[in-house]
């Protein structure tokens, strides 16, 4: 860990197998777990909790303070899980009061250029490619996939499982298994190839194709719809998450591909 062109403050809680490169500036009051990489010109600031086995590339800066106007240097933090990859130049900015915290999960892959805002919370296996940017208060659960370039607007909710298309705009929320893409944001089908290479049955894929169809391509409402689902579909992990997005979805889901806008 003893490199002599790192700025390391001596407040720092660091692991001591962690390996700094170059160029590297760590502020007080962080902690970075056993066996992470921080690689050259890498930023660490204030409140920044990074988890094992990390890996953190160069011009990277992680805990910044938010880019909100309404922070007034409240105490908060950033929150990054193990066996992350942060590619280069990524920022990820602390939380402000209303969260309290900025998470990132276990085993994610946010590629260069990625823009992760205040209070954001992303799940485990989430990968953000390049260019992605997060707006403030966005929550993206588990093995979802944005494509590079795609922008979030704030406080949308995307589902697990989600495939998001390239250069994407992603004003409404986006509920779990499925794959988005078009102009509006549009869902296009459900994510099988995802949903097979994760180990998901064909059965239980076909399963969440019923219960789209009666969302998206049955004429139905929302209300119809979670209608439907409860009365004609057995109850079951996936189908109680589904309705459950619907249910609590405060920006509204995004449409089908052929409905009106």
């Amino acid at each position: 860990m003893n490199q002599p062109l790192a700025s390391i403050h001596p407040e720092a809680r660091i692991a001591p197998n962690v390996e700094i490169e170059a160029f590297v500036s760590i502020s007080k009051d962080v902690e970075i777990g056993e066996g992470t990489w921080i690689g050259p010109n890498v930023t660490i600031m204030e409140g920044a909790r990074i988890g094992r086995n990390c890996k953190i590339f160069p011009g990277a800066v992680i805990s910044a303070i938010p880019q909100d106007l309404k922070f007034e240097g409240e105490y908060t933090t950033t929150q990054v899980g193990d066996n992350t990859t942060i590619r280069e130049c990524v920022t990820i900015n602390r939380a402000t009061k209303s969260k309290d915290t900025t998470v990132v999960g276990d085993n994610c892959l946010l590629m260069a250029y990625a823009h992760v805002a205040h209070d954001c919370f992303i799940g485990n296996n989430v990968i953000l490619g390049n260019v992605c940017t997060l707006a403030g208060e966005i929550v993206i659960d588990d093995f979802a996939i944005l494509s590079g370039l795609v922008a979030v607007h704030q406080f949308v909710h995307i589902g697990a499982h989600v495939m998001i298309s390239g250069g994407a705009l992603v004003r409404k929320d986006v509920p779990p298994y499925v794959k988005a893409a078009r102009e509006p944001l549009s869902y296009v089908g459900v994510n099988s190839i995802g949903l097979r290479r994760r180990n998901f049955t064909s059965e239980k894929i076909n399963e969440i194709q019923d219960i789209y169809r009666e969302i998206y391509l049955k004429g139905n409402n929302n209300s119809q719809a979670i209608e439907n689902i409860e009365s004609a579909l057995d109850a079951s992990p996936e189908r109680d998450e589904i309705l459950n997005f619907l249910k609590t979805s405060t920006r509204g889901i995004i449409k089908g591909a052929n409905a009106e806008q």
